[in-house]
């Protein structure tokens, strides 16, 4: 019970500060969105030239510092990695291809379902859909290969790397871009942006905060506590929303958003499923790669590849609704994630094992 407490307290610390952050000047419903703030992010560092969409968000490196100093503190800092890769930054990339088409990660679909913006639930349900196959995935023996113990100095470069990043969006250096218009000009001030992402993520370090986990862990063990989590982040949110007079009930106009519901089904669909194979949501990944998890250090990076590579050729969605290439990038994906979560199954692995033994059984 003090755990669902806990994660509780936390899910509403995020909802409120999603509130505070569009208060003081990030878009409405764009308070936290792991997948927005890393598309800003590459593009300011020239990775993508949409100019409306170009700023190095200090939320992605409150986290990622938040989570290095609660992990060192609770003695839970330790780096490792190893575990496949390659498949990791290929199913981030096409992980942050669905949030794209959908215009949002998870975080931020729960954020615009508290705002009103009910083209989200078709987002929710596709997320849902993706899951329910990740876990049957799950169930049936996918896994990705084991990690291994690695270097302390490899855990701290990616906290390492976030910090100079805050450093360049303090200095401004002419080699980094800022949008004057669109979602990239929309942003609170610094140091209130900085220590909410530090606050999420100490807190969500600590308690192991997940919007994928919370479903996959109710369908897998009818375990509640994950999901209670995002439940108050929803709730909180949506009373936010309610004080401040920004909840607008709809579909049409909201928020940097599209009305197509199909794709936003697939889009998230696809995040879903992604996520599953990978052991955790966006926000997650930064989490563990606070921690020292150099696998998810390489899952982010995937993602950062992949909104970059949406933005520079035309995959990503925009307020006009999804682009021809992105619904076959989409596409593709699923294709894709089949093929890694069939072949990555223990249970073949095994068989095959097996057959390899008869085949030289017979041979002597």
């Amino acid at each position: 019970m003090k755990g669902e407490k806990e994660i509780i307290l936390v899910g509403a610390l995020v909802g409120a500060l999603a509130i505070v952050l569009v208060q003081f000047g990030n878009a409405a419903n764009y308070g936290l969105c792991i997948a927005c703030f890393l598309r800003d992010t590459v593009g300011a560092l020239g990775l993508h030239r949409v100019e409306t969409v170009q700023y190095i968000r200090p939320e992605i490196q409150g986290i990622v510092l938040g989570a290095f100093l609660m992990a060192f503190a609770r003695k839970e800092y330790y780096s490792r990695g190893g575990s496949s890769p390659l498949l990791r930054f290929l199913l981030g990339a096409f992980i942050i291809l669905g949030a794209l088409m959908f215009l949002g990660c998870p975080l931020r679909m729960v954020l615009r379902l508290a705002g009103g913006d009910l083209n989200a639930i078709f987002g929710l349900a596709g997320f849902w859909t993706g899951i329910v196959i990740g876990v049957y995935f799950l169930n049936h023996g996918f896994a990705l290969k084991r990690s291994y113990k690695l270097t302390q100095l490899e855990g701290y470069i990616f906290p390492a790397a976030n910090a100079g990043l805050f450093i360049l969006l303090l200095t401004a250096p002419a080699f980094i871009f800022f949008s004057a218009k669109g979602p990239g000009a929309s942003h609170a001030p610094v140091w209130l942006s900085l220590a909410a992402g530090l606050l999420v993520g100490l807190a969500a370090q600590k308690t192991r905060l997940c919007t994928v986990g919370g479903i996959r862990d109710w369908m897998l063990f009818k375990d509640w506590r994950l999901l209670s989590g995002v439940l108050a982040i929803f709730i909180t949110a949506l009373v936010g929303n309610l004080l401040v007079g920004k909840f607008t009930p709809g579909f049409i106009n909201q928020s940097i958003a599209h009305s197509d519901g199909l794709w936003n089904f697939l889009g998230m669909a696809l995040a879903g499923w992604g996520s599953v194979l990978l052991g955790g949501c966006p926000l997650r990944q930064l989490i563990l790669s606070g921690e020292g998890n150099i696998d998810s250090v390489i899952t982010v990076l995937g993602m950062m590849a992949g909104a970059a590579f949406a933005h520079n050729f035309g995959l990503a969605s925009s307020a006009k609704g999804p682009t021809l290439n992105g619904q076959f990038a989409v596409l593709l994906g699923f294709v894709v994630l089949l093929i890694v979560s069939y072949v990555n199954r223990e249970k073949i692995s095994q068989e095959k094992s097996k057959g390899a033994d008869h085949v030289e059984i017979s041979r002597n």
